[in-house]
């Protein structure tokens, strides 16, 4: 790492410290030539993900989308809704690729809200499988309470 003071390439860490919030390192250096003392920040590189719709077109992948989504479906329930999309960015960019199909996304919400919150889950599923009528509610419903 240069030194900003004389541009010296060699540095020591003084000190290490995460950033609350996001996942980065926070790092206090000095320079081994003038021993100028300076803070760096290390930032975890994230590959840009694409997320391809039902009907083949593509889009960056959006996490404000994915929240104002789950938003919608979690809304007064008991559920910490920004740290389940933090944790499905998290597995999504777990899996390095590049292009992920949006009906993958949506099954990953699925699952995650039927492990927290069935009221949320079938508010989720209702808009997501589309329902069309009554008896496609009622049978998703039925399955859910048989997986209890």
């Amino acid at each position: 790492m240069k030194c900003p003071g004389c541009g010296y390439a060699e540095s020591k860490v003084i000190d290490s410290r995460p950033v609350v919030e996001a996942n980065s390192i926070r790092r206090r250096r000095e320079c081994l030539s003038c021993q100028k003392r300076f803070t760096t920040f290390e930032v975890i590189e994230t590959v840009p993900m694409i997320v391809v719709k039902k009907n083949g077109s593509k889009e960056l992948f959006d996490k404000q989308k994915l929240l104002s989504g789950v938003l919608k479906a979690t809304e007064k329930r008991p559920i910490d809704t920004i740290a389940m999309v933090d944790e499905i960015e998290a597995e999504l960019q777990n899996t390095l690729r590049q292009e992920i199909d949006s009906t993958e996304i949506g099954e990953m919400v699925m699952q995650k809200l039927k492990e927290r919150d069935h009221v949320a889950y079938v508010r989720f599923a209702s808009v997501y499988r589309e329902f069309k009528d009554i008896d496609t509610f009622l049978a998703e419903l039925r399955d859910l309470k048989g997986n209890e």
